[in-house]
């Protein structure tokens, strides 16, 4: 994704984030994207262990990264998390309350720990650690962020062509 003078982690985004304590409308006339960004880099600052941040669509596409992913390395979590919801959903609907329901979803590998969680209408939040990264406190981080980003989480489904009216 590109924001006004680039790839997210631009120049612009990184001014934002510096100055937005200093100065309010600095951050008010940022774009979503840069905004979420700047959020997601402060729940890094604040998470010991944190690595990378991101925001994804239920379908897999991604909506904003922390600048530490590269493009392909956002896209290539994108489609993983979105896979494990998906999984997920489906054991809950299964094994579950059978309403799908799925309030956040971990995958623990060598070297690392990947945590989502669902953030607004379509919307999740991934976020990769190291493996000695306070689950309880990466909890709270992400909640916290996701209650902060409210209406900019909000991801509505891509609908296919063939489901759109056809107008000749």
């Amino acid at each position: 994704m590109t924001g006004p003078t680039g790839p997210i982690g631009s120049t612009a985004t990184a001014a934002i984030a510096a100055s937005a304590s200093a100065s309010p409308t600095a951050y008010s006339s940022a774009s979503t994207e840069e905004k979420l960004t700047w959020l997601m880099q402060g729940m890094l600052a604040r998470t010991p262990g944190a690595r990378h941040a991101l925001v994804l669509s239920r379908d897999g596409l991604k909506l904003c990264r922390t600048p530490e992913l590269s493009v392909d390395q956002a896209d290539q979590l994108a489609a993983i998390a979105a896979g494990i919801q998906s999984l997920s959903h489906g054991a809950s609907m299964e094994f579950g309350d059978g309403t799908g329901g799925v309030r956040s979803a971990m995958a623990e590998f060598y070297g690392g720990v990947l945590f989502i969680v669902e953030a607004g209408e379509g919307a999740h939040l991934a976020l990769v650690t190291a493996e000695e990264a306070d689950p309880g406190l990466v909890g709270h981080n992400m909640a916290e962020l996701v209650e902060q980003l409210g209406e900019h989480l909000s991801s509505q489904p891509r609908t296919s062509l063939s489901a759109q009216p056809r107008t000749s």
